[in-house]
C-alpha cells in the first residue's frame, strides 16, 4: 500500500509557513546608492549654488511634486507611479538648476513635474493617452478642474510639445537610470512577512507615512528599504502594534536596516507634520507639510516615534472645522438676536401707540357717557 500523501500528514490547523524577507536586489541597491546624498550635499544643490535660498528650493520642490500628485489623481494613476515621478523630480534637481541663466532658460517646476510624471507612466507601465495627460496638466496648472480645452487650443499644443521635448532632457540628466524599487513595494513585503497586512489601521498608517515622504527629499537621504522600515516603525508606534523579533534579533535587523538609519528617516518624516516651512518672503505657509504644496491639511497625524514630539497644536482637522462652524453659528445667533431685538423694539413702539390710541378712545367714550 503506498504511503499517504504529504498533504494528508499536515494538520489542517497548522499555520502557513512564514515568508522569508526578500533580500534587496544587489544591482538595484548599487544603482540606488549613487543617488543617496547627505544633508550637506542637499544644501549645495545647483539651484542653491545659483543663488536660490534653501527655503525657496524646498517650496518649489514641494509645489512640483504636488503638481505631480494632483495630475496623477485626476488621471487615476496608481500610487507607485506618483512615487516614481516624485523620485525622478528630486533626482533631476540634484544635477540641474531651477534658476535661469544667460542664454539658458531653466525648466519651470510645473513643466518638470509633468515631464517626470509622463516618464513615470512609461516606467511603471501605467500609460495614459497623451491627450488626457495634457488636458490634466492644463487644468491643474490653471487651477481649474472644469477647464474646457481641446486639441485646437494653443495651451494644448504648448504643453504637449514641452513634455515631449523635455523628456529627452530628463532622460539624459538621469543617465537613463530608470529602474526604481519603490518603498511602497518594500513596505508591503514587510507587512506580509510579519502577517499584519490585514491590519487596516497599521497598513493605512504606514502607507500614508511613505506617501507623505514623497513631498520631502527623504528619497535622496535614505534607501527605499530604509524608508519602508521607518514608515512601518512609525505606523506600529502610532497603532500600538508590536512586531515580533526573530531569534532575539529586532525586526529591523532581520530586514537589514540599521537602527540609526531607521530613526533618522523616521525623524525626517516627522518634520513633514511639525512646523510649516517659511516662504521666501518670511511668511508661513498655511497648509502644513512640506511647503504650501501639501495636499494635506493642518491636522496631519502625529508620528509617535522617539525624539520627535509635536511642539505645535494637536488640533485635528475635525476639531478645527467644528470650531469654525461654531464661530459661524455664533455669529448667526448674534445677528439673529439683534434682528429680533430690533423687530421687538419696533413692535413695542407700535404696541405703545395702539395702547395710547385705545386709551384715548376709552377716555372719549367715558366722557360721552358722562355728558349724556
Amino acid at each position: 500500500m503506498p504511503p499517504p500523501a504529504l498533504d494528508s500528514r499536515i494538520h489542517a490547523a497548522q499555520p502557513a509557513l512564514k515568508h522569508r524577507p526578500k533580500s534587496p536586489n544587489r544591482v538595484l541597491a548599487e544603482a540606488e546608492e549613487q543617488w543617496i546624498f547627505d544633508e550637506g550635499e542637499l544644501a549645495r544643490t545647483p539651484s542653491i549654488q545659483d543663488g536660490m535660498s534653501i527655503e525657496k528650493e524646498k517650496e518649489l520642490r514641494a509645489k512640483g511634486i504636488n503638481f505631480i500628485r494632483q495630475v496623477g489623481i485626476m488621471l487615476k494613476l496608481p500610487e507607485l507611479t506618483l512615487s516614481t515621478g516624485a523620485i525622478f523630480f528630486n533626482r533631476y534637481l540634484m544635477r540641474m538648476s531651477l534658476v535661469d541663466k544667460p542664454g539658458m532658460k531653466a525648466l519651470h517646476h510645473y513643466t518638470l513635474g509633468a515631464t517626470c510624471l509622463f516618464l513615470a507612466t512609461k516606467v511603471e507601465e501605467s500609460c495614459r493617452k497623451m491627450k488626457d495627460m495634457v488636458i490634466a496638466c492644463c487644468r491643474v496648472a490653471q487651477k481649474n478642474p472644469n477647464l474646457i480645452i481641446d486639441e485646437q487650443s494653443k495651451d494644448f499644443w504648448k504643453w504637449r510639445d514641452t513634455i515631449l521635448l523635455n523628456e529627452d532632457v530628463l532622460l539624459e540628466t538621469l543617465c537613463f537610470d530608470l529602474t526604481i524599487e519603490a518603498p511602497h513595494k518594500q513596505l508591503f513585503e514587510m507587512l506580509k512577512h510579519y502577517r499584519v497586512e490585514h491590519n487596516k489601521a497599521l497598513r493605512n498608517a504606514a502607507w500614508a507615512f511613505v506617501t507623505d515622504s514623497n513631498m520631502t527629499q527623504l528619497c535622496l537621504l535614505c534607501t527605499s528599504r530604509t524608508i519602508a522600515a521607518a514608515a512601518l516603525y512609525a505606523g506600529a508606534r502610532l497603532c500600538s502594534v508590536k512586531l515580533p523579533d526573530t531569534h532575539s534579533r529586532p525586526w529591523w535587523e532581520e530586514q537589514g536596516v540599521p537602527l540609526r538609519e531607521m530613526i533618522k528617516a523616521a525623524n525626517y518624516m516627522s518634520q513633514n507634520y511639525e512646523t510649516p516651512p517659511q516662504k521666501g518672503d518670511g511668511t508661513t505657509n498655511a497648509t502644513g507639510g512640506a511647503g504650501n504644496a501639501s495636499i494635506y491639511g493642518i491636522g496631519s497625524p502625529m508620528a509617535l516615534v522617539p525624539d520627535f514630539e509635536r511642539r505645535g497644536s494637536t488640533a485635528s482637522v475635525a476639531s478645527v472645522k467644528r470650531a469654525r462652524e461654531d464661530e459661524v453659528n455664533g455669529d448667526r445667533e448674534v445677528k439673529k438676536r439683534k434682528v429680533d431685538e430690533h423687530v421687538n423694539g419696533a413692535n413695542g413702539g407700535l404696541n405703545g401707540k395702539e395702547k395710547e390710541a385705545r386709551q384715548e378712545k376709552d377716555d372719549a367714550s367715558e366722557e360721552g357717557e358722562v355728558e349724556e
